[in-house]
């Protein structure tokens, strides 16, 4: 089979391109005063997650976002933005504390998926994960995720079980990544273009599939993307304070049973 650029493919490298956005430039944007916390309380630290509280348009918040670094040394650190158990945990304490103290929840998501590392498996990722499944469709307070680049897997799912999905213009959700998929069905990773297209990963996909709840257009001037992703946050964070805490756990729960 002769491999052949298609649009899914375009999207999949506009999702993997380093002149996106970055993690830092989305969190000044969109926040401000955030207080950054650190720690699993069980012994790790992972940078590829940021989390902490912050105000947005003046509310109090809690953000967490995954971060793929700037520099050589910051994306090694962060396993390119491929969290660790203690990162997955980190992000399951901030999002209970945001439920004690009825704080709405934003994930900023761009990650090919958990750290595969045998370190990684030998601390608990798939236990690690599967908490933040279950926490999330129980927390009684509003959940919206955006995916900003690439929504690879559990991986990401553990940061975007929400009441909302938005993803952006060029990004990707899918359950492996493309290069994976190629080699199961074909045994040819460099079919990848191809797998992309038949994956149904891109985000008009996605809407027209009801996985998620629309698209953000993307914009090269970080202050205007910032602009149109804080319209959308905002107007939808509203309508998900005004409805009853009981009522949002029974929507955001058949929401993911649908699938």
């Amino acid at each position: 089979m002769k491999s052949t650029k298609t649009q899914a493919a375009e999207i999949v490298a506009g999702a993997r391109s380093p002149q996106k956005i970055t993690t830092e430039q989305l969190l000044t944007g969109l926040f401000d005063d955030l207080l950054v916390f650190h720690g699993d309380r069980v012994g790790g630290e992972d940078p590829a997650i940021i989390g902490g509280v912050a105000t947005f348009q003046g509310q109090p918040v809690t953000v967490i976002a995954t971060d793929k670094g700037t520099t050589p040394e910051e994306r090694i650190a962060r396993h390119f933005g491929c969290p660790e158990p203690a990162g997955y945990r980190k992000a399951l304490r901030l999002m209970q504390a945001a439920e004690k103290f009825n704080r709405p929840i934003i994930t900023l998501v761009n990650t090919a998926g958990a750290y595969p590392g045998a370190h990684a498996e030998e601390t608990g990722q798939g236990m690690a994960i599967a908490n933040n499944l279950y926490t999330m469709s129980t927390l009684k307070t509003p959940i919206i995720s955006l995916i900003f680049g690439e929504g690879g897997s559990g991986g990401a799912l553990a940061l975007a079980c929400g009441d909302q999905v938005w993803m952006v213009t060029n990004s990707m959700y899918s359950v492996l990544s493309p290069e994976g998929f190629a080699s199961i069905l074909w045994k040819d990773s460099s079919l990848a273009d191809q797998a992309a297209e038949i994956m149904q990963l891109t985000p008009t996909a996605l809407k027209k599939a009801g996985i998620i709840e629309g698209i953000i257009p993307e914009s090269d001037n970080p202050a205007e993307f910032c602009q149109a992703i804080q319209s959308v946050l905002s107007e939808q964070l509203t309508n998900l304070q005004a409805i009853p805490s009981e009522t949002l756990l029974k929507m955001r729960q058949a929401r993911f049973r649908q699938f």
